[in-house]
């Protein structure tokens, strides 16, 4: 229980943080000019993870860190997981429909914390899950309870796909290799740079 109480008096913390970096970093709540980033906007994101490659993994191949086959046909391929020095670590990638029909998003993709799913459809339920640590971390939320993660989004259409993107608080500099962990997904192993 020590450690659920941890956990969340360093997401409020790191969540101030990273609210503020975001609001100055990408100006996505000024909504000046298309090309800014918007962390929580759905397909109108595409920046985003383009950027994060070019700017944090130059030099390294296109293979995404991990690639997860969900329900329905869902994918969801993990392109980069970086370390900011703000305490935190960034997921970026994509989720696409496989299949040759229409996919309702699962709600169970937000988790089951009322707090998040008063917030409507994310990836809130996500977890980084270090072993080497023995520790798991959430998905962090603002302060106003809604979840640092792509949110916004209900179906996709055949051969569709989304960015997206979640944030995590940083797991020690030592543990570099951890699990990606979402509802109704098989859990992969990632390596955070940075």
């Amino acid at each position: 229980m020590s450690m659920r109480f941890t956990a969340k008096a360093r997401r409020g913390m790191v969540a101030l943080a990273v609210v503020t970096g975001l609001a100055v970093g990408s100006g996505a709540c000024g909504g000046g000019g298309g090309d800014d980033k918007k962390p929580q906007s759905s397909a109108s994101s595409s920046t985003k993870p383009d950027e994060s490659q070019q700017n944090t993994q130059e030099g390294q191949s296109d293979e995404p860190l991990a690639e997860l086959k969900g329900p329905s046909g869902l994918l969801l391929q993990i392109t980069s997981a970086v370390r900011d020095s703000g305490g935190f670590v960034t997921v970026d990638g994509s989720l696409k429909n496989d299949s040759g029909t229409l996919v309702t998003i699962p709600s169970a993709l937000s988790g089951n914390e009322t707090e998040i799913m008063n917030n409507g459809r994310s990836l809130g339920g996500a977890t980084l899950v270090d072993s080497k640590s023995k520790k798991r971390y959430y998905v962090l939320r603002d302060t106003e309870g809604r979840p640092l993660t792509t949110t916004g989004f209900s179906t996709l259409k055949a051969g569709d796909s989304i960015d997206v993107f979640l944030q995590f608080p940083a797991p020690p500099a030592s543990s570099t290799d951890v699990s990606f962990q979402l509802p109704l997904f098989p859990s992969g192993v990632i390596k955070i740079s940075g």
